[in-house]
């Protein structure tokens, strides 16, 4: 057994992460703070003081700078509390079920897994209390072969057994399944549809959000495709398919292109982005914001060819009401205001 190996017997990795080959060197302690969310410079700094903070397998000071293609691990003696999954009798929404698979229509406001600062109340805590023996993905979460955001509602396919896991994963990967996004955008989309095509990866800035890129070092690759459904004066109803499916995909692309989500708080969609000035008008926005108080995304359809059969499954899922009512909600505005468009 090595140095480095004796070192780390007996303690358990909680996060793992590899610098960009851009990393210009910066503190171990402000890298981590900008990637952990809820951590604090002082209890990172602690972490590190214990040596529980590792750079390229070595334990290192807060002061330590990480630099490029750096891999950068925090471990501590006791177990991620996210890999204890309690079960939770939490009521799930399952529109499919056999003996291979589910397909749930999540809520918005449910976190699909448990992780820093959510380690109960997740659509993986319903599993573990629903269902036994689920198989478990490469970051041992039981049955999950894709993931939606917390605010964002709709449909997710859940694997059974692990020939079903390893078939879906496959698919995912080779971009045969079919998912279709509702969302409600800021501004008038003036072409009828299009593609957007970068590289996503973290922003330099803001880590907490992720950002598009030229250059493949920086990120990974990713493909959506849009259509306009209906305009709506100051927003537009969009559909989105996805090709690849990276974090916050749909709400990056379409920041990029100038128009971001309705209400997405995290890209700025909860400023009044288009429209006018009069205090009427900020009521109407206020009202919508109330209504929907999450980013305007619904993933309303998903297909995928099932894993025993063969037959090719496609589901559908109604628009959630708090969507639906702020989609109504515009479109009469728009009629009565006779909205010229941009």
């Amino acid at each position: 057994m090595s140095f480095n190996e004796d070192i780390e017997e007996g303690l358990f990795e909680h996060f793992r992460f590899e610098a960009g080959k851009g990393q210009a060197p910066l503190r171990v302690d402000k890298f981590l703070m900008n990637l952990i969310e809820n951590a604090t410079r002082n209890k990172i700094q602690q972490a590190a003081s214990n040596g529980n903070i590792f750079v390229n397998e070595i334990p290192v000071k807060s002061n330590h700078k990480v630099k490029a293609s750096d891999i950068v691990r925090v471990l501590m003696e006791e177990p991620p509390f996210e890999n204890k999954i309690i079960p939770e009798n939490i009521p799930l929404n399952i529109v499919y079920e056999d003996d291979t698979l589910l397909v749930i229509n999540k809520e918005p406001g449910l976190v699909v897994h448990p992780g820093h600062g959510n380690y109960t109340g997740t659509l993986v805590n319903a599993l573990a209390y629903h269902f036994e023996n689920l198989p478990l993905n490469s970051s041992e979460r039981p049955g999950l072969v894709h993931r939606i955001d917390k605010d964002t509602s709709g449909l997710l396919v859940v694997a059974k057994t692990e020939w079903a896991m390893a078939e879906l994963q496959r698919q995912f990967a080779e971009k045969t399944t079919e998912r279709e996004y509702v969302a409600l955008v800021w501004g008038n989309v003036v072409e009828e549809e299009g593609i957007i095509e970068s590289y996503i990866g973290r922003h330099v800035k803001n880590r907490m959000q992720m950002a598009t890129y030229d250059d493949e070092t920086k990120g990974k690759w990713a493909v959506t495709h849009y259509k306009v459904l209906e305009r709506l004066g100051y927003v537009t109803l969009v559909s989105c398919r996805l090709e690849t499916g990276r974090t916050h995909q749909i709400r990056v692309h379409m920041k990029s292109i100038g128009h971001t989500l309705f209400n997405d708080e995290r890209y700025g969609g909860n400023l009044i982005l288009k429209g006018t000035t009069f205090t009427k008008y900020k009521q109407f926005v206020d009202n919508c914001f109330q209504m929907l108080p999450r980013q305007a995304l619904h993933a309303k359809t998903l297909g995928f060819e099932h894993p025993t059969t063969k037959e090719f499954m496609r589901f559908n899922s109604e628009i959630p009401a708090d969507l639906q009512q702020t989609i109504d909600k515009w479109r009469s505005y728009a009629t009565a205001s006779h909205i010229e468009l941009e």
